[in-house]
């Protein structure tokens, strides 16, 4: 029996359960919430889901900054969505609080990037049903560096024989761990633990370990001998890439705009390996989740199984923004964008725990400190876990 003719029986029982009441009154329905990219592509699945099953879905059009916001405040009313979109990193809020369903990819999981499936995968459960990625990726300038650099020891390499020509070899995002971590984890340091299919291990805190250090301790050497500035932020960063002051850089496709109305001619790879294996870029996904408070959440599972995990939606969600997709058989004609895609294979995903608004700040304060002063490095990361550990009650060591 095909998986479609199983999903209709399952819907038709499910109907035939409701009281002759509700169905005479109003009729089962939907409410999803998109937002303005995915809004009209809701819209069009919403339609084809009502004429196959007799389901009103209503798409609500919401700002994706303030969809979470919302969500939080609603659903626990029974005012919310029964679907929503969001990002993977909500999932330590929204499943802390009780205000998310796991959802069933039946047997799908293999038609998705699998870093995808594990951004939203917390505590062994999954979440949600990815349909985009976001990570970093290698930006060079091809006029300088003619080749992709393989590891983080030719890339300092590389650097050096610039700094000959006044060009910094290599530019960084300043008080931004997230774009570091594609160096942290290349040098075998972490975050948190990680275990496949169940998500991270917040009482295993990595900010001190031996790779992280070694990491920050390279990255300000480089700052050290003159051969990446300090102190840059986002756009300074892509200015001295763009005006051929610098040579390479991590950075997202929401740069693509701005390099590509320069002159300068660029090309995408992985981040480079390090002593510790494979660069592993943090990344983070959207997708569509299910509200615990959904009124009918056997229908809601229906429509994301049938009507948003296939070929043709997950195209239409690609075309409507060209975000690296989270579905392996979406067709990507855009080079950079594919570049991006291959990135992500080796990346991992965003942790989402609700302490994780703190980690951000003291990881921040590490790594600025670190590149200021490589030698103080150890130090300033014993101080920075120590901070995050105290920051999660569930690991404080019990009192005696």
């Amino acid at each position: 029996m095909s998986r479609k003719l199983i999903v209709f029986c399952l819907f038709a029982v499910l109907l035939m359960s409701l009281p002759l009441g509700v169905l005479a009154q109003d009729g089962p329905s939907l409410t999803v919430w998109a937002d303005e990219i995915t809004f009209e592509v809701a819209q069009e699945i919403g339609a084809d889901f009502a004429d196959e099953y007799g389901v009103e879905v209503i798409v609500q059009q919401i700002p994706f900054n303030d969809i979470r916001g919302q969500f939080v405040q609603t659903a626990p009313t029974g005012e919310g969505p029964d679907i929503l979109i969001g990002a993977h990193d909500w999932l330590g809020e929204l499943v802390t609080d009780s205000l998310l369903s796991p959802v069933d990819l039946s047997g799908m999981e293999e038609d998705f990037n699998p870093n995808a499936i594990n951004a939203f995968t917390y505590n062994g459960e999954v979440y949600g049903v990815p349909y985009a990625v976001d990570n970093v990726a290698f930006f060079r300038n091809v006029d300088l560096v003619p080749e992709a650099p393989e590891t983080w020891e030719d890339v300092r390499e590389i650097a050096e024989a610039l700094a000959e020509e006044d060009i910094y070899g290599y530019v960084i995002q300043q008080r931004d761990p997230w774009h570091s971590y594609s160096v942290v984890s290349a040098f075998g340091g972490y975050v948190f633990g990680f275990e496949e299919g169940v998500g991270y291990d917040a009482c295993d805190v990595g900010l001190d370990s031996e790779g992280t250090i070694e990491a920050y301790e390279y990255l300000g050497g480089l700052a050290e001998d003159g051969l990446m500035p300090l102190s840059l932020q986002q756009e300074a960063m892509w200015s001295l890439f763009t005006e051929g002051e610098a040579a390479m850089m991590l950075t997202g496709s929401w740069s693509l705009e701005t390099l590509r109305a320069s002159d300068i001619n660029f090309a995408i790879s992985a981040p480079p390996d390090g002593p510790g294996g494979p660069a592993r870029p943090f990344l983070s996904a959207r997708g569509f989740m299910i509200s615990a408070f959904a009124e009918d959440p056997a229908t809601a599972q229906i429509f994301l199984n049938e009507f948003i995990a296939n070929d043709t939606t997950m195209q239409q969600l690609y075309d409507a923004e060209q975000r690296p997709p989270a579905w392996l058989n979406v067709e990507v004609d855009d080079e950079a964008v594919q570049a991006f895609t291959e990135a992500s294979v080796n990346g991992a995903p965003q942790p989402g725990i609700p302490e994780m608004g703190s980690v951000w700040e003291s990881w921040s304060n590490q790594m600025e400190l670190c590149l200021a002063d490589p030698s103080s490095c150890a130090a300033e990361s014993m101080t920075a876990a120590e901070q995050v550990r105290a920051a999660i009650p569930v690991c404080e060591p019990e009192a005696e």
